[in-house]
């Protein structure tokens, strides 16, 4: 009776061992699913800049490499006016995307961030085709005087900032631009801060368009599908950190 008793006790002791590695087995796996869905997340990134080269870009309408005037400086991309200047546009087309950057703007300067640039003999700059997030010294710049749809962070000549977030020039700023024409919902994010909100296709993107000084522009905001560029406006700028993510909903 007693061996019975120890035997039952036995076996009851080892059911609740195995019970509890299972759940400590199980603790231990999920911070790993975890960490491995984060790691898949952080993979869903395409890098376009990363100090080191620029390999995903190209001199606008040429294909030839990125000029001298462009260089590389601590991990930042940096335009330098002179002979050699110009725009620059990404090597892949993107539709649906959020894009991720920093911008530093010198005193007085002026730039710009395109999405829906064409490449075409008949377009002699991005801007025919491509829509502008201003990168701008809203102090310094005249054309911050000029409206507040020419300011930093503005979807240039359509949509001014709701707030004035943009740091002085000679400093770092992040600009997250999404485009979505599934939902068609574009925005624009200044230093952690959503700024701009517009359409990006169809009859209220029309309207925004007749509204401002590209109406009438052939083919100006009028592809789902283009190239990124980054603007040569005559001055100098840097930008770096820069990555894309493509949207599928």
């Amino acid at each position: 009776m007693k061996t019975i008793s120890y035997l039952f006790v036995a076996a009851l002791l080892l059911i609740s061992c195995k019970q509890n590695t299972q759940k400590e087995s199980k603790e231990k796996s999920e911070p790993v699913a975890e960490h491995k869905h984060e790691k898949q997340a952080q993979d869903s990134w395409e890098i376009l800049f990363d100090g080191s080269n620029f390999d995903a870009w190209h001199m606008y309408n040429t294909g030839e490499p990125v000029s001298e005037a462009w260089s590389i400086e601590n991990g930042a991309m940096v335009l330098t006016p002179g002979d050699s200047a110009g725009n620059i546009v990404t090597e892949k087309e993107y539709t649906n995307f959020v894009l991720s950057l920093d911008w530093k703007i010198s005193e007085g300067g002026n730039s710009g961030i395109f999405w829906g640039v064409i490449e075409d003999e008949k377009f002699n700059q991005p801007y025919q085709t491509g829509p502008e997030i201003q990168v701008l010294d809203d102090e310094r710049h005249p054309d911050a005087k000029a409206g507040t749809t020419h300011q930093s962070g503005a979807l240039y000549d359509m949509i001014a900032p709701s707030e004035k977030v943009a740091k002085p020039a000679g400093e770092w700023n992040n600009c997250v631009l999404e485009i979505n024409h599934i939902t068609n919902k574009g925005s624009v994010t200044l230093n952690g801060t959503k700024v701009v909100e517009f359409p990006v296709h169809g009859p209220e993107w029309e309207a925004l368009i007749a509204d401002s000084k590209f109406k009438g522009w052939e083919g100006f905001g009028a592809y789902k599908t283009g190239k990124i560029g980054l603007q040569y406006h005559g001055d100098k700028v840097s930008f770096k950190n820069i990555k894309i993510k493509e949207l599928t909903k």
